[in-house]
């Protein structure tokens, strides 16, 4: 039930990370602070289709 997701910086939009969620609890799109190395900081980021 756990499906592979990726992460996109909202500043930059670059895709940095992939992750996986299970689809029954979370139906909603994830959203974490991560570091992202192109912006060189910590910055919220959203899960892509």
């Amino acid at each position: 039930m756990r499906d592979r997701v990726t992460l996109a910086c909202e500043e930059c939009k670059n895709r940095n990370y992939t992750t996986t969620k299970n689809k029954k609890t979370t139906t909603g799109r994830i959203e974490l602070q991560k570091y992202c190395k192109f912006c060189k900081k910590h910055t919220n980021h959203k899960e892509t289709r």
